[in-house]
Parts: structure tokens; C-alpha cells; sequence
């Protein structure tokens, strides 16, 4: 049974508010990546970084969301998670510690990074728990048929 105590369906404003945010961090990212004065090798490493990111935070909001629902997880893809949105932040941090940029420039994309990670979870929790409520015979039924329980 899909825990609902712990999503409640969420409102229209905060998903907007959250693709609202996901595309402004997107878009500042990509923008200030386009504009740089930068190498094209800098410009892919920055954007590798972000779309690991990116990536990586959206599984572990998937995987952390599915072991509270009671779905099975293993430790290794947990941790994996964990590891490569660790490795992602250090990464953009070392990168940016070692560039020529302006402090600014670097605060700049520091938050960009930040804002759009932090976004990309709330629109994947937004995505699931809108799922959850639109269509609950559906979710119950999947997670039935994943835990080998008959109808």
C-alpha cells in the first residue's frame, strides 16, 4: 500500500513555483555557460557537472522516496546516490575554486547549481506524489504486483 501519510498531493502553486525555479536554474546555468569566457573544454566540464548533478539528485530523491514507501532499495544504489551527488558538488567546487573566474561569477554559478538540484528534487516529488493522487488504483496495483501480492 503507498504510504500517503507521509506526501500529501501538492498544491498547484508549489509545483509551479518548482518548474517555475528548475527552468530559471536551468536556463541562468546554461545562459552563463553560453556567454563565459571560457575554454569549449571548461564550458563541457561545467556542464558534465551539471547534468550529473542533476541526475544524481533526482535518483536519490527516487531512491530515498522509494524506501519510505516500502519499496525494495538496495545500499549499494542508496549509496551510489549519495556518492555521485556528493561527487558532483565537490567536483563543481574544485572546478570553481581553480578558475580564473571573478568571485562573482563564481557565486553565480555555485547557486545555479544549488538552486536547480534543489529544484530538480521538489519537481520529482511533485511529479510522483501528483501520480500518487491521480491515480491511486494504479500505484497500489504496481506496488501489489512488485511486492508479490495477490490481488
Amino acid at each position: 500500500m503507498v504510504n500517503q501519510s507521509a506526501s500529501a498531493k501538492p498544491t498547484a502553486a508549489f509545483v509551479g513555483a518548482s518548474w517555475a525555479v528548475l527552468a530559471l536554474g536551468v536556463i541562468s546555468y546554461a545562459v552563463g555557460l553560453w556567454n563565459a569566457g571560457m575554454t569549449k573544454s571548461e564550458k563541457g566540464f561545467y556542464a558534465a557537472v551539471f547534468v550529473l548533478g542533476v541526475f544524481a539528485a533526482v535518483s536519490l530523491q527516487k531512491s530515498v522516496r522509494d524506501g519510505a514507501d516500502g519499496l525494495p532499495v538496495t545500499g549499494l544504489y542508496l549509496g551510489l546516490s549519495w556518492s555521485v551527488v556528493g561527487l558532483a558538488v565537490l567536483m563543481l567546487t574544485v572546478g570553481l575554486w581553480n578558475s580564473g573566474m571573478a568571485l562573482s561569477e563564481k557565486g553565480f554559478y555555485g547557486m545555479a547549481f544549488a538552486m536547480t538540484l534543489f529544484a530538480a528534487v521538489a519537481v520529482q516529488k511533485n511529479v510522483r506524489d501528483t501520480l500518487q493522487f491521480r491515480a491511486p488504483e494504479h500505484a497500489s496495483g504496481y506496488l501489489t504486483r512488485l511486492h508479490g501480492m495477490s490481488n
